[in-house]
């Protein structure tokens, strides 16, 4: 028989799992309620949200999108507007579950190809990049700048590692309706500085 406070400690932490799953669920759902005709419009608004916030930070080179899936917002308009302004583009590459990810070079044009999780990443060969702007996929989010991803841990862990040595601005993106009242927040997740959305940029500052 497991000691008492083992068993209430992970009860606590199967408790929070369980709960940003049904989150995660429910945000998801909604997520498909979406019209392509408000995806459009998202995609072109978030590429004009997008590059005026690279600009607005000093010494920005490097900025980092994700290839969407699915109903995820469509971030190649981002990416290229990004590019036609002369920022370099980078897109992630899993190592594992959990692990801080790596980037590679893309820019609009480039070869992808498949990888783990059904994503799309660019060819091994392209060169590693550090971005000082990151643009993150989320399943639900709330008002004081925390999300609720997939479940992978890949941006936490990307986040943490890049914190611990220099500053990143991590900047969700999310239609409006995956925002939840309270993410149930643990130590190692990691917060968003900011949120755009086809109406809204949140600034958690």
């Amino acid at each position: 028989m497991w000691p008492r406070t083992y068993c209430r400690v992970n009860v606590t932490v199967m408790s929070v799992e369980s709960t940003k799953a049904a989150m995660r669920k429910q945000a998801l759902e909604r997520r498909k309620l979406v019209t392509s005709q408000e995806r459009h419009a998202f995609a072109e608004h978030l590429a004009g949200e997008g590059v005026r916030l690279a600009r607005a930070r000093p010494g920005v080179k490097v900025v980092a999108a994700y290839w969407p899936l699915a109903e995820e917002a469509d971030t190649f308009p981002l990416l290229r507007a990004l590019a036609d302004a002369g920022f370099t583009t980078a897109l992630p590459v899993t190592v594992g579950a959990g692990r801080p990810m790596l980037f590679r070079r893309w820019a609009p044009g480039d070869t992808l190809v498949k990888a783990s999780f059904g994503l799309s990443e660019p060819e091994p060969g392209q060169p590693v990049v550090e971005p000082e702007v990151l643009f993150i996929p989320l399943a639900a989010f709330d008002r004081r700048g925390h999300r609720i991803g997939y479940g992978k841990g890949h941006y936490d862990a990307t986040l943490a590692q890049f914190r611990e040595t220099r500053d990143v601005l991590a900047v969700g993106v999310a239609f409006g309706r995956q925002e939840i009242p309270d993410v149930p927040d643990e130590e190692h997740d990691q917060k968003l500085d900011f949120v755009i959305t086809e109406d809204e940029l949140i600034d958690f500052g």
